[in-house]
């Protein structure tokens, strides 16, 4: 792939990845601020773990598109490490979101006891203590680093061994994906209990007329981790599979392969996150039209003003006039 064309498609998955995480975390910020649900943070450290994903991806941008730049080796090292963090704490939200969605549908009645904030807070500061140590691996122990060529441009496996791909699968991936598959089936397991308690209760006819909550927002919370699970090994599988092959037999993948097409497959995990819960979460749906009304009546605001007073801006008008227009 011609380094235009891939500086223009990560230049295009950096954008979309900022714009979408930052509306969703903005989302959640308002929802955090109604409902007081401690348990919103897990997802929001998602969005703002995806956002830096983002931002780390536009350096790599910028080396893309300017002709020529290699800078040197501790520079590519930092800049690897910071993306390899930021994508190992979008892995490790993933785990702490579906770990909150078991416990509350596993203890129900003692959720709201167990979350508490200074325990999210713990978990929350634990995740990025341990995605900086995966990051920084490689600052951390040399051995890990690969020299890099003076006229060669920052890759990922330009200044890694693939060694360091096989620790991060045995000690990360590998781990996150069981424990994944391990939440998964028993959510599954519990959310058939339910289903099988209402069946009695329907079948001896003490349920009434009542809806079974219990279980759709089980449903609901099994069919997100599902969700989760799916997008999470489609994106990232292919390419810890690829680095493990090449770890094994370096000539039998070869290393563009992986770095210009498998490893943008990885980034695009960031991008499905907040797309996947602002079209599955309908409280996150409401926050997004909400906001987006918002905008919509001070563009129209703002548009009616410039009319009715050319050639003079909003202050014009008085401060309590626009408030009561916005009430």
């Amino acid at each position: 792939m011609a380094s235009s064309t891939l500086g223009t498609i990560l230049a295009v998955l950096a954008s979309l990845i900022i714009t979408a995480n930052a509306l969703v975390a903005i989302a959640l910020l308002r929802l955090i601020q109604k409902t007081g649900s401690k348990g919103l943070y897990f997802v929001l450290n998602l969005a703002v773990a995806d956002t830096m994903v983002g931002f780390t991806v536009v350096g790599l941008v910028i080396d893309e598109l300017s002709q020529p730049f290699c800078p040197p080796q501790i520079f590519c090292v930092l800049r690897m490490a910071f993306v390899t963090s930021s994508s190992a704490a979008s892995i490790l939200s993933l785990i702490l979101v579906a770990c909150d969605r078991h416990r509350a549908i596993r203890k129900p009645f003692h959720y709201f006891q167990l979350v508490t904030g200074l325990r999210v807070g713990v978990r929350l500061v634990g995740l990025w203590l341990v995605a900086a140590v995966i990051g920084f691996l490689p600052v951390l122990i040399p051995g890990f680093q690969k020299m890099k060529a003076t006229d060669e441009k920052c890759s990922f496996f330009g200044v890694f061994q693939p060694t360091y791909m096989l620790t991060v699968f045995c000690v990360g991936f590998f781990p996150a994906l069981l424990l994944f598959i391990y939440l998964y089936c028993d959510m599954l397991k519990i959310a058939s209990v339910h289903v099988q308690h209402i069946r009695e209760v329907e079948h001896a006819g003490l349920a009434g007329g009542c809806p079974p909550s219990r279980t759709t927002s089980d449903m609901k919370a099994m069919r997100t981790v599902a969700v989760l699970i799916g997008c999470f090994t489609l994106s990232w599988l292919p390419f810890f599979i690829a680095s493990i092959v090449q770890t094994v037999c370096p000539e039998c993948f070869p290393y563009k392969v992986i770095e210009n097409y498998l490893w943008l497959l990885g980034l695009g995990n960031s991008l499905l996150n907040p797309l996947l819960y602002s079209c599955w979460q309908k409280d996150v749906r409401l926050q997004l039209s909400q906001l987006a009304v918002g905008v919509k009546r001070r563009v129209l605001l703002h548009l009616g003003n410039s009319r009715r007073f050319p050639g003079r801006g909003t202050k014009s008008l008085p401060t309590v006039s626009c408030l009561r227009l916005q009430d």
